[in-house]
């Protein structure tokens, strides 16, 4: 009605728009109240926090950021302004089933029997692989995750899925962390991990096998929970066109937001 003034009477405005010139009058003194305008200073750091986050956080992990930082709000506030504003977390997607296998070489037992909890750093550590589509074919990447911090304390990535990048993994892990002589390690029955190259390395370092049961994915569960976050927060947003950019990306993800950063 401010900016149309010139063009239409006050009192035709506020017939058609059924509102009254008192109402008119008192917005033009202050036009927006002390609520509205927290909200626009808090939407601000909710955008700050969020775009800062990749932007993937939902509104309970901003509510933390910004309580964190000392701001008192309820994370209902904070779901409203997100949600009039348009800001969204990253929602997962279906996972499409896979064909088993034939039988493994080589089975351990399950030591680890999801007790995903530690004590202490370099006593649980979980490994898994998963795969990135780029224009120049596939991608694989392995990872091994510590149970205490949840950190992912090595990785490797190359365009097959032999044992060698997932004992490269392991290879950075323990170059990483060197570990002591009775580190459990817990993956899946795969072909990597059940291969005689595998189980001698581990040997060698004194390192403790464990497997999840066959075709159990809830076994591994911390590994599996990484690999959905990193798709559905980084991968899936993204189309690489070299292994080399997907690298780049991964290497961003876990070292410059994953472990240093994400809640």
């Amino acid at each position: 009605m401010r900016d149309h003034t010139r063009e239409f009477r006050l009192s035709t405005m506020c017939r058609v728009l059924r509102v009254h010139r008192s109402g008119f009058y008192a917005w033009l003194r202050c036009p927006l109240r002390a609520r509205a305008r927290e909200d626009q200073r808090l939407l601000e750091r909710i955008n700050e926090y969020w775009a800062d986050s990749g932007p993937v956080y939902g509104y309970r992990k901003v509510t933390d950021d910004l309580r964190d930082d000392g701001e008192r709000c309820s994370k209902h506030r904070v779901y409203r302004l997100m949600r009039v504003a348009g800001l969204r977390a990253q929602v997962g997607y279906r996972r499409r089933p896979r064909p088993r296998g034939g039988k493994p070489s080589i089975v351990a037992a399950n030591v680890l029997d999801r007790e995903f909890t530690a004590e202490g750093p370099n006593q649980l550590w979980v490994t898994d692989i998963t795969y990135i589509r780029t224009h120049q074919g596939w991608l694989f990447l392995a990872v091994v995750i510590d149970l205490f911090s949840r950190q992912v304390v090595g990785w490797a990535m190359r365009s097959t899925q032999h044992t060698g990048v997932v004992r490269q993994a392991l290879l950075s892990a323990v170059w990483r962390r060197k570990p002591e002589p009775g580190l459990l390690l817990h993956s899946d029955q795969g072909s990597q991990y059940t291969s005689t190259e595998w189980q001698t390395f581990l040997r060698a370092h004194g390192i403790v096998c464990s497997m999840s049961r066959r075709g159990n994915c809830h076994d591994n569960a911390v590994a599996e929970s990484f690999f959905q976050l990193l798709k559905r927060e980084r991968i899936r947003r993204h189309i690489y066109p070299t292994h080399a950019a997907a690298r780049a990306d991964v290497f961003d993800y876990i070292e410059m937001f994953y472990n240093p950063k994400r809640r």
